[in-house]
This record gives structure tokens, C-alpha cells and sequence, in this order.
């Protein structure tokens, strides 16, 4: 993981045959379903937006994934893959953050999307 505080953040999912999701997202072609492609990309978005403002859910706030724009897929993610997720700060208003987001697999867009993520108080 690379984390560049109020910037942006590189972390990795190696994509194993062993994921429960694969048994069903296909049989005969296992591929990973994409909104757990969007789901990763949005923690790797939270990771970063929590150590910004140097919160854990212990000091009574919680990061919310709240919505994805503009979200496209480029090239299946399959059993071997090593996911490479980045975020980058954008914009943050009123504990509404904004992440230029994209995953790729040895260099190749598998997915891009800009997250958006709210701070709350528990």
C-alpha cells in the first residue's frame, strides 16, 4: 500500500479461485462480480479518506460509501489477477468526499468510477 495523506492511495487485492463469489459469477468463467470491484475501490477511497482526517471508527465517526458516477467497465478481473486500486482526492464539502478511482490488472483498466463517501458520526 502507498498512501500519500490528503492526495491519494495505491493498495492491491490479490483475486484468489478460492473467493466464495466465484462458485456462482460463472460456473465455467469465473470473473469477479463488478460491483465488488466498485466495492474495493471504495474502501481503498474510505482507507484513505479516514487517515486524511485522522479518524477510526473508536473516535465515534463512520465512513460511508454513498454513491459511484460515471462507473466503467474495461476488462474482466479473474481468478489470479492481482487488483491494483487508486484513489485520489478530488473534492471534500461538509464531510462529502470525492474519489477519482480506477482499478487496474498489470496496467490494464479493468474499471473506473468516481466514488463518493461521507464522514458521520456514530
Amino acid at each position: 500500500m502507498d498512501l500519500k495523506l490528503n492526495e491519494s492511495i495505491v493498495a492491491y487485492k490479490n483475486v484468489t479461485v478460492n473467493e466464495p463469489f466465484f462458485n456462482g459469477h460463472f460456473p465455467d468463467h469465473p470473473v469477479m462480480p463488478g460491483v465488488l470491484i466498485i466495492e474495493a475501490m471504495a474502501q481503498a477511497a474510505g482507507v484513505l479518506g479516514f487517515k486524511t482526517m485522522d479518524k477510526t471508527p473508536e473516535d465515534g465517526s463512520i465512513y460511508y460509501f454513498v454513491g459511484a458516477d460515471n462507473t466503467r467497465f474495461k476488462r474482466p478481473v479473474v481468478p489470479g489477477d492481482r487488483l491494483q486500486l487508486e484513489a485520489e482526492i478530488i473534492t471534500e464539502r461538509r464531510g462529502i468526499w470525492k474519489f477519482a478511482c480506477k482499478a487496474t490488472v498489470d496496467g490494464e483498466l479493468a474499471c473506473s468510477a468516481t466514488i463518493l463517501c461521507a464522514d458521520r458520526k456514530l
